[in-house]
């Protein structure tokens, strides 16, 4: 798109530009030739992606960056006290959260809208590669980089988009749905819902937002999904899993190190039922397996061939921060995570259980959010029972205060009685480095988790 023959007046300002949503809604808008700029706090790959794309980004938030703007879009982290914010409420700006804006954007798109509390970016991921795979020229927003394009999002000249749904502040519930899947619904994102049965009914809500000519695809492996299915009013929807009740069944899996066989059985009222065998996959695990059966139920009912879209599975990379190999030295592999909550981290290690059978598996877990560490402490307790050394790291804040009341050292012994584990603790990156070289010994594998720093610190060490 030539940029230069576009005229338009008003700019765009995103305040937290450096989001991973919020930096690839920005560039799909400047893609389409809107005026855009923003703000963060926090250098970023995103922030530089942004950069390279040509979107202004200032390093600070002051409310003179907004002086020639007439839209703001805030991301769901940003507060009412912040000083842009401020600002655009005095001149009385259009303030739009990201999936406002993101809904005015796609409103003419036909939408693929994945959403849950766990793997909706991967399954995003798989769906936009298929889509790809299909010559369907697809504009993809993404909660995390798709290695195979380099980012977490791309503006596509085709009739569709396939959208990660953030459920986090309820704003998943804005976004146009012809088309969606919900992974599954876990206890999160308590503080913005004040209880699990409101965060439920926000999940009920959105699932009967599908339209008659389109379709939802439900994971009934998720025991709050099974429990959810009843009362859904439109009963327009199909279920994924392994599940003998599944519409699309999953059966006869077989792990390997690099990747995952598995065979996939239709069962639509009305239809004959059909096996789809041996299909490969480059992930590992049973809950990549699910995305996948998802990833597949959804395209093959919009009219993707097989052959397609087991073509495309073979040749998708992954995503960043998604059990992403970093690096190996002396026969020890060293894996970086975005697991931050217990369901995250037993499937995460679950899969490397059954996939590295007998290899010594250590975690290495920064807590994310005091907040979160309040709510779950129980369940984190019981999630690392398939690891064979926990390594405890301070909490990653995320912009909360410091909570008086938490005790690491009594978090570290909880973990250690509920899942039958050694525990020990560091205090920063250099304690966990001389951890590393005094007694790592070989044939190791290192599992990095968290939602903070921890990625930084393991793709920046030196063994």
């Amino acid at each position: 798109m030539d940029r230069s023959k576009i005229a338009i007046s008003e700019r765009i300002h995103f305040v937290g530009i450096g989001g991973i949503g919020m930096s690839g809604l920005a560039q799909i808008m400047r893609d389409m030739g809107f005026n855009v700029q923003g703000s963060d706090i926090v250098k970023s790959k995103n922030v530089e992606r942004c950069k390279k794309n040509g979107i202004k980004v200032f390093t600070k938030h002051n409310k003179k960056n907004i002086k020639n703007s007439s839209i703001i879009v805030r991301s769901s982290a940003i507060k009412n006290s912040n000083s842009e914010i401020k600002a655009a409420k005095n001149r009385k700006l259009k303030i739009l959260k990201r999936a406002e804006m993101l809904a005015h954007v796609v409103s003419l798109k036909k939408n693929i809208v994945i959403t849950g509390s766990h793997g909706k970016t991967t399954t995003t991921s798989l769906i936009s590669r298929i889509l790809y795979e299909a010559k369907l020229d697809p504009t993809i927003v993404n909660g995390g980089v798709i290695n195979s394009i380099r980012s977490s999002a791309r503006y596509g000249k085709g009739d569709w988009a396939v959208l990660e749904a953030d459920e986090s502040d309820g704003s998943f519930l804005n976004l146009p749905v012809n088309y969606s899947v919900v992974t599954n619904i876990d206890r999160e994102h308590i503080d913005f819902y004040k209880s699990f049965q409101n965060l439920k009914k926000s999940f009920l809500n959105f699932v009967n937002k599908t339209p008659t000519i389109g379709k939802s695809f439900l994971c009934i492996d998720d025991k709050e999904i099974k429990k959810l299915i009843p009362k859904i009013k439109n009963k327009n929807f199909f279920t994924y899993g392994f599940s003998k009740k599944a519409n699309f069944r999953i059966l006869n899996t077989i792990y390997k190190k690099n990747y995952s066989i598995f065979d996939l059985e239709t069962s639509i009222p009305g239809l004959k039922k059909i096996k789809i065998k041996k299909i490969k996959l480059n992930l590992i695990g049973p809950y990549n397996i699910l995305n996948s059966a998802g990833a597949i139920a959804l395209c093959l009912h919009i009219g993707i061939d097989i052959k397609i879209i087991r073509n495309a599975l073979r040749k998708f990379t992954g995503i960043q921060r998604r059990l992403t190999k970093v690096f190996e030295n002396n026969g020890r592999e060293f894996f970086d995570d975005y697991a931050h909550h217990p369901t995250e981290i037993k499937s995460v290690l679950h899969s490397l259980r059954i996939t590295y059978k007998g290899r010594k598996i250590i975690s290495v877990f920064q807590p994310h959010r005091y907040s979160r560490i309040k709510l779950l402490k129980g369940d984190f307790a019981f999630s690392f029972k398939d690891s064979n050394l926990v390594i405890l790291c301070p909490v990653y804040p995320a912009g909360e205060k410091v909570d008086k009341h938490y005790d690491k050292k009594n978090f570290a012994k909880l973990i250690a009685k509920k899942s039958k584990v050694q525990v020990i603790t560091v205090e920063d990156e250099k304690d966990l480095r001389k951890f590393f070289k005094k007694n790592l010994i070989s044939n190791e594998l290192i599992l990095c988790m968290g939602a903070g720093s921890i990625s930084k610190w393991i793709r920046e060490m030196k063994l």
